[in-house]
């Protein structure tokens, strides 16, 4: 027992990250340790472990709670440490890296986690394959997604041509009605994934409930509601901590690094905020579970542009700054780009390591153009 204990804590893990976590405190509390952009980038890379530890007492905490509230506990805190840097960075009034955490969440997921999960089971499987029915309904909620996402955008630029016919106060109310549409599809989706047809979407994980790998990982006893409340309250409080350094840090950090407000929030922020997910859902791609992996990088996404974008939308209306749905014309078109190329990879019900390879090149052709994109203002 003792020999297979060692051999775990040996294993790579998010948690050795977790030293970072008293070096961010240092670098912030210690007058003669003042650095930004150290303080950036060491906060940067404590919230990765702190959020994985969020996503598993989050999954402990559903697990217990039964099938029906479990999965509605995971689909609502599953991008909780997205929010709650998103929630930092509103008060503080950096609203162009709130949005670009957005459209950077969704890029991110669908391209950057999809595309290693499909490459690095592709590189063990010749050919994946995954519920085709699920993940067209999936990405078509996606696509709707993405429109909405369009809009006011497009409304932005047609309302303009007319006299007095473009104003901040009817794009706010613009954007407040699709956010409430938003919240109303993803109560939608939740019914049809939970309720009316969760038989699409247990297969994966009841194969990896089921699978002798997953009993020869697991080594550890299933946590008291108790102990998954605690773990999920302190975590919940440390990730909002060491985000007030990062949305702090953000100004000295993009003026050193030599960065956009929008590079940041689209590659940086986005990045940081999904690595726990983007670790799982590689796992289980190689593992032969891409139901899963797919669920984890297409969910993850929908998450974020049906639940958590609203959500900052409202809570937005608590701060001096409110928030709205019209993004840059770079950040719509990459967004439409990727929730299309995505529908098309999923179409078919199967997937190979060259598809990864083509979703990793498009996302570093968007990476890209957010680095060379001069800032607007």
């Amino acid at each position: 027992m003792s020999k297979s204990a060692s051999k775990s804590r040996l294993k790579p893990s998010l948690d050795w990250l977790l030293v970072f976590v008293p070096v961010a405190i240092a670098f912030r509390y210690v007058p003669s340790w003042k650095n930004d952009t150290a303080l950036f980038i060491v906060s940067a890379l404590a919230i990765i472990p702190i959020a994985g530890w969020m996503g598993h007492a989050t999954e402990q905490l559903a697990h217990r709670m039964g099938e029906g509230i479990g999965g509605l506990l995971n689909a609502s805190f599953g991008n909780a440490a997205e929010l709650i840097i998103a929630l930092m960075a509103l008060r503080a009034g950096h609203i162009e890296v709130v949005k670009a955490s957005i459209t950077g969440s969704i890029i991110g997921n669908l391209l950057l986690v999809l595309g290693v999960s499909i490459f690095a089971g592709g590189m063990r499987f010749k050919t994946q394959k995954f519920n085709r029915t699920a993940a067209r309904a999936s990405c078509t909620a996606l696509i709707l997604a993405a429109a909405a996402l369009v809009i006011p955008t497009v409304f932005h630029f047609s309302a303009a041509r007319s006299p007095g016919g473009w104003t901040p106060e009817a794009e706010q109310q613009l954007s407040l009605a699709i956010a409430i549409v938003l919240i109303a599809t993803y109560g939608a989706i939740l019914i049809f994934s939970l309720v009316t047809h969760k038989q699409l979407f247990v297969g994966g994980e009841a194969d990896i409930a089921d699978s002798p790998e997953a009993a020869s990982d697991s080594h550890e006893e299933p946590w008291s509601i108790g102990k998954a409340v605690t773990v999920l309250f302190i975590a919940t409080c440390t990730v909002a901590w060491v985000s007030e350094f990062l949305v702090g840090a953000v100004e000295a950090a993009q003026h050193s690094l030599g960065v956009t407000e929008v590079f940041v929030g689209v590659i940086i922020v986005a990045i940081v905020g999904n690595a726990a997910e983007h670790s799982t859902a590689i796992t289980m791609a190689l593992k032969n579970k891409m139901d899963l992996a797919l669920g984890i990088a297409v969910g993850s996404s929908l998450q974020i542009a049906l639940f958590v974008a609203p959500v900052l939308v409202f809570a937005s209306y608590l701060f001096p700054h409110q928030l709205n749905l019209e993004f840059s014309l770079p950040e719509v078109a990459a967004v439409v780009i990727a929730a299309f190329v995505t529908d098309q990879i999923a179409g078919d019900g199967e997937c190979n390591w060259l598809e990864g390879v083509q979703l990793l090149a498009l996302y570093a052709i968007i990476a890209l153009l957010f680095y060379f994109l001069p800032a607007t203002h």
